[in-house]
């Protein structure tokens, strides 16, 4: 067994205080989303993990890419038949998290999810290059597949039934809305004692905002 007690670093590259944030926490992840892009290290900025609970009970989490982010929540795309999308089918309270290392960063999102309009999901497919469209056809996620010939024999097939053709968005695949009820940030610091911040959703749809102990 291989002993990790020795792995340990020093957060000392920011700080989070009460009187350098907004009240809302959208602009506090915009702000902190664009200082990660800027500031360099991470491949994909947009990359965050998804935690459901699934229909056997158990927590799930994966990595998937955030596409868009407004004041009404964060929106991600999937194929709805995937034991994701089945898991939010039967309960869409989730939680969405970012590790921005870089800059000693992580945000955490519990939220409730939904399906986006039609119209949304077909405009982001649209925009998809053709081999990704395909790739949503051809993949039935999460389900048991023979062997990776499997995929690219169909994909093959599909690119010669659709050669010259629109490739229309599949009813079982589009996007999800994450609507936030809260939301921590985290900002590594030196000894320990991280700073974290969190907003909680009022039912006057204000936000209330707590420093909660490292």
């Amino acid at each position: 067994m291989k002993d990790l007690s020795n792995y340990r670093k020093s957060y000392e590259k920011s700080e989070l205080l009460e009187n350098n944030i907004p009240e809302d926490p959208i602009n506090l992840f915009n702000r902190w989303f664009h200082e990660t892009e800027d500031f360099g290290g991470v491949d994909e900025v947009n990359a965050m993990t998804v935690a459901t609970i699934g229909l056997d009970g158990f927590p799930k989490s994966r990595v998937v890419l955030l596409k868009k982010f407004n004041e009404e929540g964060f929106i991600f795309y999937t194929n709805y038949n995937s034991e994701k999308g089945k898991a939010i089918e039967n309960n869409p309270h989730i939680c969405l998290s970012f590790f921005w290392t870089s800059l000693e960063r992580q945000v955490i999102i519990k939220g409730i999810a939904e399906k986006t309009p039609e119209v949304i999901s077909d405009n982001y497919f649209a925009s998809r290059p053709d081999g990704s469209k395909l790739g949503a056809i051809v993949s039935p996620q999460s389900e048991i597949i023979p062997n990776r010939e499997y995929l690219e024999t169909n994909l093959i097939l599909l690119e010669q039934e659709y050669q010259g053709l629109e490739i229309i968005r599949p009813k079982n695949w589009g996007g999800y809305l994450v609507r936030p009820q809260e939301v921590e940030f985290w900002q590594g610091r030196a000894n320990r004692l991280h700073d974290r911040i969190r907003y909680q959703l009022q039912s006057d749809f204000s936000w209330k905002i707590d420093r909660l102990s490292p």
